[in-house]
């Protein structure tokens, strides 16, 4: 089925920057440029709460692991931690010395990465509740920062034009990825992170493999820059936001564009997946928060790998598993892209009324737009081999899903090691340099 635009929250005076939903799907969390902080429960009339304390644009909020605390950054240059109850409780970091853009936990909930306009990124320690250390290599503002998601790598974008990896265990860049066009405004990892994906200033969508330094995927779908990308849990399909007013749907596994939304009037700065993928939400210039059904992910993303294993045309494009990829794919606009747009005849509440009164559940979808038709997904995969017709037993394909993860991990780790061995090369060198001008000084002074 199509996605199906579901609520919109209204609470927030000016443009949304950041939403994030809480680890059990039952909460979604807001930040925006009236300095604000909202949290929405889920259920329907159920109670907005309003968080006070930032002096400037909220840029970036994410939940915690856990579901216990929420962090923010702020164009204030500070850090801080919220307990999401009525009370909103916070504590405030300072450590960046120019505006923060991104804040991000890692899996584990231990730690906090933030990048801020002061070109450094920092990473904080969330039991004591204090910095540890900072990253510097960029020399420009740095726009996000994202821990993988086994806490070992921090990816990271900046507006010199790089994204650049980090090892958190020796604290240094061991990976550079540039373009000369444009800079990315938002970066993250795929799901089982060997994969990185980037929302450019210059209207495109690329998909790196970082096990071998390449690019996989290279999408120009949208008409203006990309500010922000949420990949589904299954690793499977990823949803942009742009300054363009639309959101987009890529299927990762075939290369394509599969759905184009429009609910949105004017930019769309932020879009995340809930951590089932069932649902998506949306914010932007308009001031707006939708939340949206997912509905197309509903066939297996299991079954979808096992059909992928038997993959065996060589001339398809590259994709996110395959462990040697190709050459980079270029994917445009194509024909069977569907068009979702919002009902505009609908009716917004007015400012003066209650917060609680924003949260509506309408029928948004006008009976035209809800009856437009597609390929049915189900249709789509009804090649999909049952299990008396398999050419390759069950248990056979589960132990090449298996042996397939452990090359993933051995290629990732040799791939680590390739980069340190690199830059020691490099070190050495330096050195040597630097001892051949020191003898050529002493010689000509001699």
């Amino acid at each position: 089925e199509d996605p199906v635009l579901e609520r919109y929250f209204k609470g927030h005076k000016a443009a949304i920057t950041s939403v994030n939903f809480s680890p059990n799907g039952k909460q979604l969390v807001t930040a925006s440029w009236d300095t604000f902080l909202m949290l929405w429960n889920l259920k329907p009339n159920a109670r907005a709460f309003r968080y006070v304390g930032h002096k400037d644009v909220v840029t970036s909020v994410q939940f915690s692991p856990l579901g216990n605390l929420l962090a923010s950054a702020s164009r204030d240059r500070t850090v801080r931690l919220w307990i999401p109850d009525k009370k909103g409780k916070s504590s405030e970091f300072r450590a960046h010395t120019a505006p923060v853009r991104s804040v991000d936990f890692s899996s584990d909930g231990q730690f906090l990465v933030t990048a801020s306009e002061d070109k450094s990124i920092k990473v904080w320690n969330m039991f004591r509740q204090r910095f540890l250390y900072s990253l510097y290599r960029h020399t420009h503002w740095v726009r996000c920062a994202k821990f993988s998601p086994d806490g070992r790598l921090i990816v990271s974008c900046s507006e010199d034009k790089t994204i650049k990896i980090w090892d958190t265990t020796n604290k240094q860049c061991v990976n550079n990825l540039s373009d000369s066009v444009g800079f990315a405004n938002f970066v993250d990892f795929n799901p089982n992170g060997t994969c990185i994906a980037s929302a450019g200033s210059d209207h495109s969508v690329r998909i790196w493999d970082i096990r071998v330094n390449k690019l996989l995927q290279h999408y120009q779908v949208h008409s203006c820059g990309v500010n922000s990308i949420s990949f589904h849990p299954s690793g499977n399909y990823l949803i942009t936001a742009s300054s363009d007013g639309t959101l987009k749907i890529l299927d990762l596994l075939e290369g394509r564009l599969i759905y184009t939304l429009q609910g949105h009037t004017g930019p769309v700065f932020t879009v995340s997946f809930s951590r089932s993928g069932e649902q998506f939400t949306s914010g932007g210039a308009d001031t707006q928060v939708l939340l949206w059904r997912t509905n197309f992910d509903e066939l297996h993303c299991k079954d979808i790998n096992k059909r992928n294993l038997k993959r065996l045309h060589f001339d398809s494009p590259p994709h996110l598993l395959d462990i040697y990829p190709r050459t980079p794919h270029t994917h445009e606009r194509k024909l069977e892209t569907v068009e979702i747009t919002e009902n505009s005849g609908r009716n917004l509440p007015d400012k003066g009324e209650d917060i609680c009164g924003y949260f509506m559940n309408p029928s948004l979808m006008s009976a035209d737009c809800s009856a437009i038709a597609v390929k049915n997904k189900t249709e789509e995969f009804s090649d999909f081999p049952s299990e008396s017709q398999r050419s390759i037993p069950l248990a056979v394909t589960d132990a090449l899903e298996h042996i397939m993860e452990q090359l993933n991990v051995l290629t990732q780790t040799v791939s680590i090691l390739e980069q340190r061995l690199t830059l020691t090369e490099d070190k050495l060198k330096d050195c040597l340099e630097n001892q051949h001008k020191l003898i050529s000084v002493v010689q000509q002074k001699s």
